[in-house]
């Protein structure tokens, strides 16, 4: 096991921690905010039991995930657009915490925790049925179409659990208001699948009949 990489997730993990609580805990003017240390708490120990696990078994894939410079330039505003609505929905939902803009009820966080949860689950077997997958829009030397599991199902069941996470992760802290700009990822991700489909059926061998074999990109019958 290479100790660059076990220094490199757990720099990341840690900067995630320490961002996101800014984030949250600052414009809410307390650490008494409970939502926001909830999600805290199921956001990093999953996060934290699956690197491991990577770390362990499939470090190569790790490595990919923890990959975040991409080549292609449409992609570069994908991601710089993505980090600014993550920055004004967190921000958003320690203020409405604050100022008691409108704060959901508390069952909307345990039904969406549930959501969020079951997200979760499908990420990590989305991990477990692509060892292509990358955070970056590339194809990787040897790459096979992988068409089985979810994969039968959507083109991109990776976009599918994290539109599911990232739209429960704001109703899970309590605010609606985040919600909304969430919403901003549907468009986000329509344009990067958009541009990483062109890359794949132009550089993938048999990626344009798997487009052709499985119809729906996000959601079956729907996306």
């Amino acid at each position: 096991m290479e100790k660059k990489l076990i220094v490199q997730a757990l720099v990341k993990v840690v900067c995630g921690i320490v961002l996101l609580g800014l984030l949250l805990f600052v414009p809410a003017g307390t650490l008494n905010y409970w939502q926001g240390l909830f999600f805290m708490a199921i956001l990093f120990i999953p996060m934290i039991v699956a690197g491991f696990v990577m770390m362990f078994k499939c470090p190569e894939l790790l490595k990919k995930r923890l990959n975040v410079k991409e080549e292609q330039s449409e992609q570069r505003t994908v991601i710089l657009l993505s980090g600014l609505m993550f920055i004004a929905a967190f921000l958003v939902a320690g203020l409405n915490f604050r100022f008691g803009w409108l704060i959901l009820p508390d069952w909307v966080t345990y039904l969406f925790t549930v959501v969020f949860l079951i997200a979760y689950l499908l990420y990590a077997e989305v991990l477990r049925e692509n060892e292509y997958l990358s955070r970056t829009v590339e194809v990787q030397e040897n790459q096979k179409v992988v068409d089985t599991g979810l994969y039968g199902v959507v083109r991109h069941p990776m976009y599918m659990t994290t539109l599911l996470l990232f739209l429960s992760m704001p109703l899970v802290l309590g605010s609606l208001f985040s919600f909304v700009i969430m919403l901003v990822y549907i468009p986000i991700i329509s344009k990067r699948i958009h541009n990483e489909e062109q890359v794949l059926a132009e550089g993938l061998a048999g990626y344009r009949e798997y487009m052709d074999k499985v119809k729906y990109q996000v959601i079956p019958f729907i996306w």
